[in-house]
């Protein structure tokens, strides 16, 4: 087709302000072209080469979400542009961000991206300064504020897990300790009962007995706080039967181990009333040692499985993309927040389907994930409530739900919660680009989706991921 007039150019609100010689380029340089109903305007992904200006018909912009052509934007407003659209912010090399189609026949005016670039730049040397300094400030704020975050949450986390740690090491510590000053006494116990002129056959008996009662430490039921102040009770009075002092004290010990009367009678009768006292004391240090023992082996292994747990979530020893068990992160995850949970007194649910496969996914990012949506969902349930992770196996994707028990999402907001900066929490409490940074993890890294569905007292973020590899961007 013929290159248009300065009167026609005059008509699109691009050009309506440009001088006789800048209108003489744009219709030397200008080519119109008509596309059939249906046709592929701009493909996504493709190098971007023109600059669209819609002269008549009406266009459809669309981009791909896993797969999925989704519309974006669509008008019949003549003088619409779309295509090489950042031309005063870029230099050529880059392709198109969406694709554009005719839904009617339609027609635009095509000026070539790399030329009409360096027009603009030339005719408009201030506004190129201008937009490029509003984009490259914007890109610059972005991430100065998205590193911020990843500190601000990095930050949280480690105190999170300073806490957890500090308390079976310091429970290890009181037990050491504790462990120390029992086994000296019974090395004592031991030395009074030597001395005492026992039968070699009654000692064996007793340290028989012994070994006995430290194997019940371990298999000990779990009593009630009743059942144990009852038995306690029975104890004592044993205890007091035979004259021994301060009674109760050993009784707490017999305890925990489900010591009873019984095996009381049995060490009666093995050593007499005469060494009874040492023999029970010896007894319940070697009892209090085995609990001791126990209490330090739970301390370490949970400081161990605290450990483990670190090294899953930042994924330090292990490839940045890889198969993973989704459950992994989230359960690392949630190990990295369990102070925050404990302090917000949230209840954690676990509904997991185990049967779900592995995935390739950047683990590392995908835990950044978890952590900013379990964190948002702690921060909706004030004054407590319930957390509950969810995975299901939805057609071919994985489906990941972060549900609470909050006042939801207002409908009106429900739109925007993705935006970048936007945040409902208070100055200074929030940068609105946790659920930014997240969205552009899941859809843009992993080709997946994140979306909200919300209603008082159920709120889920629903993050669904591709079961198998797709092509990189």
């Amino acid at each position: 087709m013929s290159a248009l007039s300065h009167d026609e150019l005059r008509t699109l609100f691009l050009f309506e302000k440009l001088s006789e010689e800048q209108l003489d380029w744009i219709a030397e340089h200008g080519t119109v072209r008509s596309y059939a109903a249906g046709a592929t305007v701009a493909q996504e992904g493709e190098p971007s080469t023109c600059f669209f200006v819609l002269l008549s018909g009406t266009l459809r912009m669309c981009r791909t979400v896993r797969g999925d052509l989704i519309e974006i934007n669509r008008t019949d407003y003549r003088g619409s542009y779309c295509g090489a659209t950042q031309l005063a912010i870029q230099r050529g090399g880059e392709n198109y961000s969406a694709s554009v189609f005719a839904v009617t026949d339609a027609s635009f005016l095509e000026l070539p991206a790399e030329e009409f670039s360096a027009k603009f730049r030339e005719w408009f040397p201030m506004a190129t300064h201008l937009l490029q300094g509003a984009f490259l400030g914007r890109q610059n704020t972005d991430f100065v504020i998205g590193q911020r975050e990843r500190l601000l949450a990095l930050g949280s986390l480690s105190a999170g897990l300073t806490h957890e740690l500090n308390n079976p090491a310091a429970a290890a510590v009181r037990a050491t300790a504790s462990l120390r000053e029992r086994v000296a006494g019974m090395r004592s116990k031991l030395a009074k009962l030597a001395r005492g002129d026992i039968d070699p056959d009654l000692l064996e008996k007793l340290l028989d007995i012994q070994e006995t009662l430290v194997k019940r430490v371990g298999s000990a039921p779990k009593l009630s706080a009743v059942q144990a102040s009852d038995l306690e009770d029975q104890l004592t009075d044993w205890f007091d039967d035979h004259e021994i002092e301060q009674g109760w004290d050993l009784a707490a010990v017999f305890v925990q181990a489900g010591i009873g009367t019984d095996e009381l009678d049995e060490v009666l009768s093995a050593v007499g009333d005469e060494l009874l006292d040492g023999a029970l004391r010896w007894l319940g240090y070697a009892v209090e040692t085995e609990s001791l023992m126990g209490e330090i082996e739970d301390a370490t292994t949970r400081i161990s499985t605290l450990v483990g747990a670190a090294k899953q979530y930042s994924q330090m020893d292990r490839a940045p993309y890889q198969w993973i068990d989704v459950h992994d992160g989230l359960d690392s995850t949630l190990v990295m927040l369990s102070g925050k949970l404990h302090k917000a007194h949230i209840e954690v649910v676990k509904d997991y389907d185990r049967s779900v496969p592995n995935i390739p996914a950047y683990a590392g990012e995908l835990n950044q994930v978890w952590t900013n949506l379990i964190d948002n969902a702690v921060g909706a349930m004030k004054g407590g409530g319930t957390l509950t992770i969810r995975t299901a196996l939805e057609k071919d994707q994985l489906l990941v739900e972060v549900c609470d028990t909050g006042p939801g999402v207002p409908k009106e907001l429900k739109q925007r919660i993705f935006e970048p900066f936007f945040t409902t929490k208070g100055v200074g409490e929030g940068t609105g680009l946790g659920l930014d940074i997240s969205f552009r993890i899941v859809a843009n890294r992993h080709h997946g989706d994140l979306r909200v569905k919300s209603v008082p007292g159920d709120t889920r973020f629903q993050v669904r991921l591709p079961l198998t590899e797709q092509a990189s961007d």
